[in-house]
This record gives structure tokens, C-alpha cells and sequence, in this order.
């Protein structure tokens, strides 16, 4: 039987770690973790994403908020949110109406409060590229000595990534879509990520036949969610790659409220080591 990257079953062993950690904050320390959602964006796919992430702060006691608003409020909302110490995480749901502003909007949030890792001050790494590492690491898959190739250079996966496996002195390199050479350089790989969002862009003649996959493309088709790796590749008996469900997205929330869980243990330290 082929190997899977099961995402959703090492982000339940780490749910219920968490579960451990909140309820320690709660009833030592008198502290209600709690993360604030802002969303700009009417789509009803965003819908889905508000659903995961309340349902998840239910399970572990982690309150979750969810400010609806225009685009146009939301430095204002921000700032107030900020200033709001029952707040431990923010986080701006993107893609924004008007993209144009999305730099602006990211970095408003507070540092210690950037739970989704996308300013450029933030003290916390993004989620997914955490998710993909606990990902590997669960399922024992080295990357020291490996050739690693990322496709995507996006704000969300590829690019905080790739920093990150770079500053861990792994052999990363990074194309996209669009890059020229990509089948020549996709077939070089030990370790594959792809996160570009193009349904089926890596297919089976683009993979080495031993490769491990970690497919963190996300698009919906008529049959639901749909990934970066077509099915031909997917059907490669060598390959160890993530399923279409279940592969990184699970970890990937797990990994937020992680860093929601930090701020709030922060708030710990700052009060007993005041400055």
C-alpha cells in the first residue's frame, strides 16, 4: 500500500497537547486565549475557512472572533484589536477585496499578536510552512542531504518556506509556474512541495519515481478541493506524497493555533517578569 502523509491524524495527537496547554492557562493562570478573525472578503468559499478555525478553537477552549467588516475599516479595527490585551492572535483573512493594500494591512498588526506570520515584523512563523515541516518530521522523512525543490514563491507557503528550510542549511530550491525549466528541475527533487493553486500543474512525467510529495496546492473544481499534483502522478507507486484531503490543511490550522497558544503564554511571562 502506498504511503500517505497523513496531516489529520498527527494534528489530532497535537490538538489534544493543546487542549492540555489552554486548559493550564485557563484555570493557573486566569487566562482566556483568544484569537480575532478579520474578514474583508464576501466570498462564500471564506466561509468554510471560518468554520474550520471557530470549530477548532471550540475543541481546544480558544475563543474565536470573527469581525466582518469593509476593507475600509479594517486599519481601524486593527488598531483596536491591538490595544485589546483579551486578545492574543490576529489574523487578517486574505486575499483582500483590494489586494493593493494587503502589505499595508498585514504589517498593522501588532508583532505579538501576528499569529499568521505575515507581517514583516512578526514574531511567529507561518503556519503552513510549520505544518509542512511537523508534517515530514512526523513521518520521519529527512531533508539534510536531500535536493529540495519548492514551486511557488506565494506570501502564505512558498516564500516564508523556503526561508526557513534555507536558514536550516537545507538545499532549497525555489520556482513557480511559470518558471521555464520546471519539469527538468521538479524531476531533480527528492523532496517536492508544490503551492501554486493550478489544479494538476505537476504531472507524472515532472516527478521522480521515489519522491516524497507534499502537495499544498489548494483550488475547488466541480468536485470539491483540488490540488497542485494531477492524479497520474498521484498514482506513481514510489512516491510518498499528502492526499488531496487531509495532507497539509489540517496541520496547517494546528500550527495557527499554536501560535495562538504562545501569545498567550507570553502574556504569562510578561507579568511575572515585568520590565
Amino acid at each position: 500500500m502506498k504511503k500517505e502523509l497523513n496531516g489529520a491524524e498527527l494534528a489530532d495527537f497535537v490538538k489534544e497537547r493543546q487542549a492540555k496547554a489552554v486548559r493550564g492557562l485557563r484555570q493557573q493562570w486566569n487566562i482566556l486565549p483568544k484569537l480575532a478573525i478579520i474578514r474583508t472578503n464576501p466570498e462564500p468559499v471564506v466561509d468554510s475557512y471560518m468554520r474550520i478555525k471557530t470549530g477548532y478553537g471550540e475543541d481546544i477552549l480558544i475563543d474565536v472572533e470573527v469581525h466582518t467588516i469593509d476593507q475600509s475599516e479594517a486599519m481601524q479595527t486593527i488598531q483596536r484589536l491591538n490595544s485589546d490585551d483579551a486578545v492574543h492572535g490576529i489574523i487578517v483573512q486574505i486575499p483582500l477585496p483590494d489586494r493593493s493594500q494587503t502589505t499595508e494591512v498585514l504589517n498593522a498588526v501588532a508583532a505579538q499578536k501576528d499569529v499568521d506570520g505575515l507581517s514583516e515584523k512578526s514574531r511567529f512563523d507561518a503556519p503552513t510552512p510549520v505544518a509542512i515541516t511537523w508534517l515530514l518530521n512526523g513521518y520521519n522523512i529527512e531533508l539534510a542531504g536531500k535536493k529540495i525543490v519548492l514551486v511557488g514563491n506565494g506570501r502564505l507557503v512558498g516564500k516564508p518556506l523556503a526561508r526557513m528550510w534555507k536558514q536550516s542549511g537545507y538545499d532549497v530550491t525555489v520556482a513557480d509556474k511559470n518558471t521555464a525549466n520546471l519539469p527538468e528541475l521538479t524531476r531533480q527533487a527528492d523532496v517536492l512541495v508544490s503551492a501554486t493553486g493550478v489544479p494538476g500543474l505537476i504531472t507524472v512525467d515532472m516527478v521522480k519515481p521515489d519522491a516524497v510529495i507534499v502537495d499544498a496546492g489548494v483550488a475547488t473544481d466541480s468536485n470539491g478541493l483540488i490540488g497542485d499534483v494531477s492524479q497520474d502522478a498521484r498514482d506513481l507507486p514510489g512516491v510518498i506524497m499528502t492526499p488531496v484531503k487531509g495532507g497539509v490543511g489540517p496541520l496547517t490550522v494546528a500550527a495557527l493555533f499554536e501560535n495562538v497558544i504562545s501569545a498567550a503564554r507570553s502574556t504569562v511571562k510578561s507579568d511575572l517578569n515585568p520590565s
